[in-house]
């Protein structure tokens, strides 16, 4: 693969990883009323994020070392997420 290729999926992967840890900060310190809509991009941004990793692993463009590591945080991230749009739905606003 073409190094230019290589790193154009990686400046993709940092852009929508620096994306997203944006959103979640925006997120944080929103309105009650508007952290839902927001959390649900940063859960379909932190998808996005997981697939362009994998193919990034599977051009061998990063090795399985790395791979592991960050699907893991990856992981981790989308269930802290998950667990917060939980709260938010199980306890509306008042």
């Amino acid at each position: 693969m073409p190094k230019s290729d290589k790193l154009g999926i990686h400046a993709h992967v940092e852009e929508v990883a620096l994306s997203t840890m944006g959103d979640i900060i925006r997120a944080a310190f929103a309105p009650r009323t508007q952290k839902l809509p927001a959390l649900e991009g940063v859960r379909v941004s932190l998808e996005v994020l997981k697939h362009l990793v994998r193919t990034e692993h599977e051009l061998h463009i990063i090795d399985e070392k790395t791979y592991l590591h960050t699907a893991e945080l990856i992981v981790e991230t989308s269930k802290m997420a998950s667990g917060w749009i939980k709260y938010l739905t199980q306890n509306p606003a008042k």
